[in-house]
């Protein structure tokens, strides 16, 4: 059986990793650590919740405890980006707990909280920066950080920034980077464009892969509910008496469709609370400081808690929306059957959502179960279209209008 030190992790680490509980290392952990810590270019693809940010974050902490001295202000001496504010703050989270007792110092900068504060924190230079792109853009423009001395670049579900309209914005930050340094790119899934970043940013690059992209954990059992748009609420109220104890995360398509659900709720008596794009920072952190600790049991949600939530008590998650982006549907559930525990997803899907509940079958490469309804016909409009004009297919009304609505939302 492989085990951290096989790996080649140092001694220092190994005792973290024993006070963390953790023996043994995922697939994704088995196959990165080795690689990273020889300084290889490293592309990992695994579904979400195998510990990526472990498979990164364990060989950088070795490598830069391996450097004398301090960073100098301003610098960083790595740099990971994310694409939500939540994800960027798990990963600081996670890595603080691994370089407890060490001198590595790790830090994260996001939109929502104080850049005054942040600028003030990096003049003193940081080991390991976790940024979101669009903060680390406004720092750049500030000259409140230096990146020239960035001998690592990790980038951490890189699918979803390109989804969030980052492309440009990661473009930008690649320029402020050494041409030589180690590349570290971690994705869900690979869309052509992301083959064409790996090209363009990282250097003969070992490919890891522990998972088909697109398939969700063994664990989760999934279905579909065949349901009317305005017959969802109360079919999710049903569904959520059957477990009034345990903690379901509820994804909605928009911020105001999710405030407006997480108010439902509560009038209906349910301990709920919600995240978006409209909440602040410290809304947001205080809903899921609630959610973790029990003290609400539904969190109703848009995308940004699509990724980046480890939360292992999540027995149960809606999609109470079908997402936009087929991809994203896989992210979702996976914020249930956490470190091997079991998890149960219910898709509703109205009229509308045929599309989007084809695309994620497609994507996924399997039929999803259904629970309750039966399958909505094809909308004529989609076959009947007047001559001139291109069909009125219900499901586009639904997507974004662009892609500032999405980094909006992060």
């Amino acid at each position: 059986m492989t085990d951290f030190k096989s790996l080649g992790v140092s001694p220092r680490l190994l005792g973290r990793l024993d006070d963390m509980g953790l023996t043994a290392p995922t697939p994704i952990q088995e196959q990165s650590i080795p690689e990273v810590l020889q300084g290889r270019d490293v592309m990992g693809l695994a579904q979400t919740g195998t510990g990526k940010t472990l498979a990164f974050g364990l060989p950088l902490a070795q490598r830069l405890a391996q450097m004398h001295g301090k960073p100098k202000p301003k610098t960083a001496r790595a740099l990971i980006l994310a694409p939500t504010r939540e994800l960027a703050k798990q990963i600081e989270a996670s890595l603080k707990t691994l370089t407890t007792g060490t001198p590595t110092r790790v830090f994260v900068v996001v939109g929502g909280a104080s850049i005054n504060v942040q600028t003030d924190r990096l003049s003193r230079g940081i080991d390991i920066l976790v940024a979101t792109p669009g903060r680390l853009m406004d720092l750049l423009e500030r000259r409140a950080v230096d990146l020239s001395e960035t001998g690592y670049l990790v980038l951490d579900e890189a699918d979803q920034m390109l989804d969030m309209g980052f492309i440009h914005a990661l473009r930008k930050i690649v320029r402020y980077l050494p041409d030589e340094r180690q590349t570290l790119l971690f994705s869900a899934t690979m869309p052509k464009l992301m083959s064409e970043i790996a090209g363009a940013y990282l250097n003969d690059p070992v490919r890891v892969q522990v998972s088909p992209p697109g398939k969700a954990a063994d664990k989760i059992t999934q279905a579909v509910h065949f349901v009317p748009q305005g017959d969802k609420a109360k079919l999710l109220e049903s569904y959520l008496d059957e477990h009034r104890d345990e903690l379901a995360l509820v994804f909605s398509r928009t911020k105001h469709g999710a405030e407006k659900l997480m108010k439902l709720l509560v009038s209906w008596g349910f301990a709920a609370a919600s995240i978006h794009g409209n909440k602040s920072q410290g809304q947001r952190d205080r809903a899921l400081a609630a959610f973790k600790a029990g003290e609400i049991r539904v969190l109703v949600a848009t995308d940004v808690a699509a990724r980046g939530l480890d939360i292992p008590a999540v027995r149960h998650v809606y999609n109470y929306d079908l997402p936009n982006v087929p991809e994203n549907y896989v992210h979702r559930i996976g914020r249930t059957a956490r470190a091997g525990a079991d998890g149960r997803a219910v898709a509703f899907c109205s009229p509308a959502e045929m599309g989007e509940l084809k695309d994620i079958q497609k994507a996924m490469k399997m039929e999803i179960p259904v629970i309750g309804g039966a399958a909505w016909a094809k909308p004529a409009t989609e076959d009947k279209a007047k001559p001139g004009k291109k069909p009125n297919r219900a499901r586009r009304r639904n997507r974004p209008a662009n892609k500032g609505q999405a980094r909006r939302a992060a």
